[in-house]
């Protein structure tokens, strides 16, 4: 069996359409929409609406951990327009060329950047959009827990601890968890371009010591410390950036 995961795709359908080929079943672990291109400002819904100045500043703001101020210049920028109406627009306009891009089958979880209630209107038949919730792959059952805790990025699909937890508990013994943000590990949460430690889950390391999977699959730190490493019995692993690589991580068994 062979199973190729993405994560983190951040715009990139081009790739994508092409991250099935050689694989039984495909797995993306969330962040479809690009909003702002922190290596490229000129790409993006930001950068799209308000230019790439703007776009140079808000990263500027952010990388400085000034988060105050970035969404400050946030609603200076969006002030007189509707912003629900042209985020909604930008998105589904992105999500129409990504969900056409996926192989079937696909198993696909949520990021933090993304807008779960429009997911149903693109998942055709063969597109399986998990939350807490599991699915047989190959023999092997997969647990998939979506979206990101709270930060001061206030990013579309942060959730608290409670819910996110309640989602883990949910899935019961997996043999492959996957997840769109890491377990609570420094070296698995620190971006070393960013310098700084994205918010991992204490309750996925807890599941960790206590489910046990094979694997723990997980992205949203782009360029992290440690890839690869194993907590307990489980070996964990930042599946990597696609929007930059182009390329799946591959799992066989």
């Amino acid at each position: 069996m062979r199973v190729h995961v993405v994560s983190d795709v951040h715009g990139n359908s081009e790739d994508l359409a092409k991250a099935g080929e050689g694989a039984d079943a495909l797995v993306c672990l969330g962040d479809l929409i690009l909003f702002l291109d922190y290596a490229d400002h000129s790409r993006g819904i930001f950068a799209d609406l308000f230019g790439v100045e703007s776009a140079d500043r808000i990263v500027a703001l952010r990388t400085a951990r000034r988060f105050a101020e970035a969404r400050a210049y946030s609603r200076e920028l969006w002030d007189g327009l509707d912003r629900e109406a042209a985020m909604e627009a930008a998105v589904r306009k992105q999500y129409a060329e990504l969900f056409a891009a996926f192989p079937t089958p696909t198993y696909a979880t949520y990021g933090n950047v993304d807008m779960p209630p429009l997911w149903p209107e693109y998942a055709r038949a063969g597109v399986h959009v998990l939350d807490g919730e599991t699915a047989v792959i190959g023999g092997w059952r997969f647990g998939f827990v979506g979206g990101g805790l709270r930060t001061p990025m206030n990013t579309p699909y942060e959730i608290d601890d409670e819910t996110y937890a309640a989602k883990i508990a949910a899935l019961g013994e997996v043999d492959v968890l996957c997840t769109h943000i890491p377990p609570e590990v420094p070296d698995l949460c620190y971006d070393t371009v960013a310098r700084r430690f994205e918010r991992g889950s204490a309750q996925l390391l807890e599941a960790l010591h206590t489910v046990r999977p094979r694997y723990h699959l997980f992205g949203h730190v782009h360029q992290p410390l440690v890839q690869r490493m194993r907590v307990g019995a489980t070996e964990c692993v930042n599946v990597g950036h696609f929007n930059a690589t182009g390329t799946p991580w591959v799992l066989e068994w």
